[in-house]
């Protein structure tokens, strides 16, 4: 098993590099979207239709990949009504391109960027945003001097949550996005088609990179500033 050989060959790259793009992108807006949805649901503490709602938040966490991707199939493919006006506007159906491959790794890391904001969201004090707008703060300097600062541990948290998440998404990007080397196939699935077609070093090679990855961004963000 030559794993230096696997390392320069031209095809193992690609799927690496397709990786590291979809999951910084999807853990961008996953943490948008998850930290909003948060934020609101924190603000709000009783309204009708409040556990429906954070019950479907929730749901792609415990349905099987394969099923989260099936449903997006379904909505996005060029059948449906919401696919055939995506591909109007972009000339180009989103199933099976890298934006599908972005869309699930969302879908599914979206759970835990969510729960993990809300908690943050749910520590907060009250009080201390209390005292910010007793003094004349508004909204948006409560939440940025006051709010944020607080939440911030666990926003580092949801993103390398979301970031993971997103990095070793596998059957839901299978369904809408394919495996398409050089176009949609990622290292999951890549290390899946090597593992089947018996090329164990090639999926060796594949798997060192995204253990590699996913620890490196792990010991970086599970580092302490030391005391002066």
């Amino acid at each position: 098993m030559n794993l230096l050989a696997e390392f320069g060959r031209s095809d193992y790259w690609p799927p690496v590099r397709l990786s590291l793009q979809v999951a910084l992108l999807s853990s961008v807006i996953v943490i948008v979207l998850g930290t909003a949805a948060a934020w609101g649901m924190s603000r709000r503490e009783r309204f009708r239709g409040k556990t429906l709602l954070e019950t479907l938040f929730m749901l792609p966490l415990v349905l099987p990949p394969t099923v989260v991707g099936f449903l997006l199939l379904m909505l996005l493919g060029r059948r449906s009504g919401l696919g055939a006006l995506i591909e109007r506007i972009f000339h180009s159906p989103i199933i099976f391109s890298w934006w599908a491959a972005v869309i699930a790794a969302v879908v599914v890391a979206f759970p835990l960027v969510y729960r993990t904001t809300v908690v943050g969201f749910e520590a907060v004090d009250r009080d201390l945003e209390d005292a910010g707008r007793s003094i004349g703060a508004n909204e948006r300097q409560v939440f940025r001097h006051i709010t944020l600062p607080l939440i911030l541990p666990s926003l580092k948290t949801a993103y390398v949550l979301g970031f993971a998440r997103s990095l070793g998404e596998f059957g839901a990007t299978l369904m809408i996005a394919g495996n398409i080397p050089g176009r949609t196939q990622t290292v999951p699935t890549a290390i899946y088609v090597a593992v089947d077609a018996g090329h164990l070093s090639s999926a060796w090679a594949w798997t060192i990179a995204i253990v590699a990855i996913s620890f490196l961004l792990l010991l970086l963000t599970g580092r302490r500033p030391e005391k002066a």
